[in-house]
């Protein structure tokens, strides 16, 4: 063990990167940001069956997206199947582990009767004290390695978290350490790799709590120095059931394909069983300085979309314009359904449009999707494909009307938002209109919704030519074009 804070946060590669396992990594970065220590990435892979390439590549990826670095290089735990048998048979050898020959008949038989007479120490030790040399050699059991745990005694976590917790050794099974088939087990693999990592401090889900006081067994009978343990609630609805992804029990890629920023999503989760007073809002700065895990609360934390809807259109409102813009880019490779109409049109003239645009679009965005959708008046096809709303304010009189502000917009010379809003006005007045009136049928003219930006906004970022060639194909009467042709 070292002085310095060394974290770590490893994920088991059989899905994505879940909401609860980003913010473990979050709570384990924060630490050691806070205390000038590293937090290392190790790769949980043991169960070769379940374990992905793809699982793999989705945990760093949402990692890299949440701008939660790790230090050095990536630990595979498989990698080190020879050292974590190296340990079992270093127990074995001093007396700390035995081999068990039980056949699965024989262990099935002990945990039914085990559980008929309400003991949770399911394997009763039939070969802790057997000499080996008495297992049946026709049974063609490959003995496993079992830790020669205490059986009298507390184990004892002093957790930062949940306080202290004792479990009497009585109930505690004498765990496999390696499988009949020389693989170790996740409980060894934990410990060993904790242990050579130089780990100070475990921070996990509280799902863990029990395995704490396997693994500290394994320290102890190793004469290793047990790492801080913490143990943090996991993460519940918001009527306090198990998440669900009804909930938000997502992958970290759906919440980015969603529209919600990394710097909100990790607001949101740090103060998800976490609180500094009454402060909501923290800087990756703020929240690094203030973290602490005496903080941590013991209760189920709660999943609350709207919250962080809410918090994810304050970071929003308050990005950077060009920032946005680049976000807004690169989020639409990920969205669902696909953007790429709006991808194939990108250049320096949209992007420039966006860019104008930016300052009235992000007031009213809680999301990049509603950003995307509310930036979708600039990208366009002519004529414009109306949604329903639009189509109904374009009637016979209001497209007559479209065909008048085309004749006055088309006479102002230096074109703005604000001239834009000049000619209407003078527009509206010398004809007894209130700006309402020849607001809305333009709104539908130039965007193709009801609801868009400012309407003198979406004048100035259309540009003169764009705007009058699209008054143009809306002063005509659709009706009397088809019944022309």
């Amino acid at each position: 063990m070292t002085d310095s804070v060394v974290t770590r946060f490893a994920p088991s590669p059989t899905g994505f990167l879940h909401i609860g396992g980003a913010r473990t990594a979050l709570f384990n970065w924060l630490y050691a940001k806070k205390h000038g220590g590293k937090m290392l990435l190790r790769i949980e892979d043991t169960d070769r069956e379940r374990s992905t390439e793809a699982a793999i590549g989705a945990i760093l990826d949402g990692l890299r997206w949440l701008e939660l670095g790790w230090d050095g290089d990536v630990i595979y735990q498989f990698s080190r199947a020879a050292r974590h048998r190296e340990v079992a048979e270093q127990l074995l050898a001093n007396g700390k582990a035995y081999r068990c020959y039980a056949t699965p008949e024989e262990l099935t038989a002990m945990r039914e009767k085990a559980r008929a007479e309400g003991r949770t120490r399911l394997y009763d030790g039939m070969w802790r004290d057997r000499d080996p040399a008495t297992a049946p050699s026709s049974n063609n059991i490959k003995p496993t390695i079992r830790l020669r745990a205490p059986q009298t005694g507390e184990t004892v976590i002093e957790d930062q978290v949940q306080g202290r917790v004792v479990w009497q050794n009585e109930n505690l099974d004498d765990l496999v350490l390696l499988r009949g088939d020389g693989n170790p087990t996740y409980m060894l693999a934990v410990v060993v790799d904790d242990h050579d990592m130089g780990v100070t401090h475990v921070i996990r889900g509280d799902d863990h709590l029990i395995n704490a006081a396997r693994q500290k067994q394994i320290y102890d009978a190793m004469g290793w120095t047990l790492p801080n343990m913490s143990h943090i609630p996991l993460i519940h609805g918001p009527d306090g059931s198990k998440l669900s992804k009804r909930h938000g029990a997502l992958g970290v890629d759906a919440y980015r394909a969603m529209g919600y920023l990394p710097a909100a999503l990790r607001n949101y989760l740090v103060r998800l069983g976490w609180s500094h007073g009454d402060q909501e809002i923290f800087s990756t700065e703020e929240m690094i300085a203030a973290f602490d895990l005496a903080s941590v609360g013991r209760a189920a934390a709660r999943f609350d979309f709207a919250k962080l809807e809410n918090l994810n259109g304050h970071y929003i409102r308050n990005a950077d314009d060009q920032s946005l813009v680049k976000m807004f880019e690169d989020v639409l490779d990920h969205v669902v359904p696909s953007r790429d109409e709006i991808k194939a049109k990108l250049n320096d003239t949209t992007r420039a449009q966006l860019l104008k645009a930016m300052p009235s679009l992000k007031e009213r965005a809680k999301t990049l999707i509603e950003l995307i959708d509310s930036a979708y008046f600039i990208f366009a096809d002519r004529p414009l494909e109306l949604d329903p709303k639009a189509a109904a304010l374009l009637t016979p009189e209001n497209r007559k009307l479209i065909g008048q502000l085309h004749s006055a917009l088309e006479n102002v010379e230096t074109w703005s938002a604000a001239s834009a809003e000049a000619a209407l006005r003078a527009f509206a007045d010398e004809n007894s209109l209130k700006l309402g009136a020849v607001a809305q049928p333009l709104r539908a003219a130039l965007t193709g919704r009801s609801t868009s930006p400012g309407i003198f906004e979406v004048l100035d970022v259309l540009g003169r030519q764009e705007s009058l060639g699209r008054l143009e194909d809306q002063a005509k009467d659709p009706a009397k074009d088809q019944a022309t042709t």
